[in-house]
């Protein structure tokens, strides 16, 4: 019965081949779990769930990190970086590994937050300031009071994205696209209403880091994160030496119709379908997009969540102060239907947050923090179960019926990971 329902499912429209999974299936070095007080069934049980959602045909390549208690118990990639395009398939498609770099898209937006808490932090900047302060030209149209608290909760009232204001022709040219932001005319008042803003909100935050620190924002993330910690990638953009390493966009599953497409249409300007070629356009993937094209391996993804677990220390390296991490991931506003995406949201300021019984995370994630990326990247904490996880991915489906198995992949680890706080009693997140 499996084996027919994955045949009919590879009949369905814009779906890749699908191999046999331990043909295309990479692993790095794994702790064990028992040490972390987790059974090694349930890792079993978790990679299982991934080879399933593989096997839809929906993700040529995936690859998943997990750490508990601060060690790696799975990190594991599946399927191909690129030659397994439903509408270009190759000959000799090139395997996936655990080293593979992956966009985290949306999932940018919490370093980029990040930074802007770290110079709240230094008292360079202050949340409840408005955009103006920094950058003066953003005050026309009515934008005047929009604050940077506004644009990490996603209730600035700029969230939409005209038709070509997404050009890639526009990344050599920042002073272009802020001038193009600073036209915007909100759609609500500031404050008033929760709707998520795909683009513009990290690009502000990060023209306000440039003008501060007199420093591009690339260069900054090297200076204060990356180069502390010794992050190969994890970095806006990757060099043009490093293309070949990046896994490439697939548009897989039927075209979105109705409020989903709309809702494309509204967030990013574009199809779902014209997306994905400029996903992998080099200008996209060597340019700086602070707002969705943070470029790292699974395993690194997963480390930078490390580090907002562990408080903001990591290796005995200290990035943030413990305090900061904990204002920027506590609730600001209840879960609310969110106008763009249409789906109930929770946010603190920059991330999106998990729930008790609905949230991205998995069931019973209520003080879970995280990010999703473009459609099905998900990266995320959670200091209940003492977990930093990275699930990156290359398909690109929007709404189908297997998303109950991309689901079931967040469900198994939270359902068989205990919430215990990683067995310290001391926590500091109790």
């Amino acid at each position: 019965m499996r084996d027919l329902v994955y045949g009919f499912l590879q009949q369905l429209p814009n779906r890749a081949t699908v191999f046999p999974p331990q043909s295309v299936t990479s692993r790095a070095t794994e702790a064990d779990p028992a040490d972390v007080g987790v059974s090694p069934a349930v890792v079993e049980e978790i990679w299982r769930c991934v080879v399933s959602y593989y096997e839809t045909g929906l993700q040529p390549a995936m690859a998943l990190t997990i750490r508990r208690g601060g060690k790696v118990i799975l990190d594991r990639a599946i399927g191909h970086v690129r030659g397994n395009d439903p509408s270009a398939p190759t000959d000799a498609p090139v395997p996936v590994s655990t080293d593979t770099l992956f966009n985290m898209f949306s999932a940018s937006k919490c370093i980029t937050s990040m930074l802007i808490h770290l110079y709240d932090d230094r008292g360079l900047v202050h949340l409840d300031d408005p955009v103006a302060e920094y950058i003066p030209e953003f005050a026309c149209n009515g934008k005047q009071h929009i604050t940077i608290r506004h644009l990490l909760t996603h209730r600035a009232g700029i969230p939409l994205t005209p038709a070509g204001h997404a050009s890639l022709d526009n990344l050599d040219d920042p002073a272009k696209v802020i001038a193009l932001i600073c036209e915007a005319e909100p759609i609500s008042l500031a404050g008033r209403k929760q709707a998520y803003h795909a683009l513009a909100g990290g690009l502000i935050m990060a023209e306000i880091l440039s003008r501060v620190s007199d420093m591009p924002v690339r260069d900054l993330l090297e200076k204060e994160l990356c180069e502390p910690l010794g992050f190969t990638h994890l970095r806006y953009g990757v060099p043009h030496t490093d293309l070949d390493r990046v896994a490439r966009e697939v548009f897989t599953g039927p075209l979105p119709r109705g409020p989903f497409r709309n809702a494309m249409l509204r967030s990013i300007g574009l199809e779902l379908q014209e997306a994905i070629p400029l996903a992998n356009d080099p200008r996209f993937l060597t340019g700086v997009v602070p707002s969705g094209n943070v470029i790292a391996s699974a395993n690194e993804v997963s480390r930078f969540f490390e580090l907002l677990l562990r408080q903001g220390t990591l290796d005995g390296v200290k990035i943030f102060p413990a305090r900061t991490i904990k204002r920027a991931v506590a609730e600001y506003r209840r879960f609310r239907i969110d106008g763009v995406i249409g789906l109930p949201v929770r946010y603190g300021l920059g991330f999106m947050l998990g729930g008790q019984h609905i949230g991205f995370y998995g069931r019973r994630t209520p003080r879970a923090f995280g990010h999703l990326g473009f459609t099905n990247v998900l990266a995320w904490a959670d200091p209940e179960r003492d977990i930093s996880v990275a699930f990156m991915n290359t398909g690109k489906p929007l709404i189908t019926p297997e998303l109950v198995l991309w689901m079931r992949i967040m469900w198994a680890i939270s359902d068989g990971i205990p919430r215990d706080y990683g067995g310290d009693p001391n926590s500091p997140w109790r």
